[in-house]
């Protein structure tokens, strides 16, 4: 992914955590989670830019085996203090012998990689035939979309803002085009379907009413206008 890349993340981790064990970022971490438990149960795991291990922590709980890769030092530096089992490395070149894991996912993370395909090809690469990919796109027919459009980037260090890396967002059709040869979507689900904006979770009683909303319209036919659309791949036999 780029030096750029891993100077960016690795300025983020600083204060990447702060605030994230509870509302907004807590919501979208847990229904990451909970989707990739749907094909996760006793299997063996990968994540993809795992970061500082938030998604993680929950997914060793039901996988048979999870581990994670990141580009940035400094983000995989508080996984290990979680006592995560992670490594340094790139999602276009996985280091990581064909057929290695039944389940690999991805949040938050491709939509920032310049060649996305590569990464789709390397994740199926890895994957065991009939193993599970579950990846999100930046979905252009969002709530969030016009969020970010309106109120532009926001800081994430002293160094930088969002601005500072590449990011690209997708409609639904845009998305199954480039779904990876040797691979099928069978489902998909939605996460940030109706929150206008993060700081309404700061909110008292309306943000409880807004976390329960969500979960009720991840698996709704409203799921296709949400902030992240979750793509379910099979891998072919």
């Amino acid at each position: 992914m780029g030096a750029e890349n891993r100077d960016y993340y690795d300025a983020f981790s600083n204060g990447y955590d702060d605030g994230r064990n509870v509302g907004y970022h807590k919501l979208i971490d847990d229904q990451a989670a909970a989707l990739v438990k749907r094909v996760g149960t006793d299997k063996d795991v990968l994540e993809i830019g795992c970061g500082t291990g938030l998604v993680l922590e929950r997914v060793v709980r039901f996988a048979r085996s999870a581990q994670g890769i990141d580009i940035s030092p400094g983000m995989l530096k508080k996984a290990q203090e979680r006592g995560l089992t992670v490594q340094e490395g790139d999602c276009t070149d996985l280091p990581f012998e064909d057929e290695s894991f039944d389940t690999v996912y991805s949040f938050k993370v491709l939509a920032h990689v310049p060649d996305v395909d590569r990464a789709l090809a390397e994740m199926l690469r890895v994957l065991r035939p009939g193993g599970h990919m579950v990846i999100d796109v930046y979905n252009r027919h969002s709530i969030r979309y016009l969020t970010k459009r309106l109120f532009g980037p926001r800081r994430t260090s002293n160094s930088f803002d969002e601005g500072a890396i590449s990011t690209r967002f997708w409609t639904p059709e845009e998305a199954e085009t480039h779904i990876p040869v040797g691979a099928k979507l069978i489902g998909t689900a939605g996460i940030r379907v109706a929150t206008p904006h993060s700081a309404i979770f700061r909110v008292p009683v309306l943000g409880d009413v807004v976390r329960q909303v969500e979960w009720s319209l991840m698996d709704s036919p409203l799921a296709r206008f949400a902030g992240f659309l979750v793509m379910f791949l099979e891998k072919q036999q």
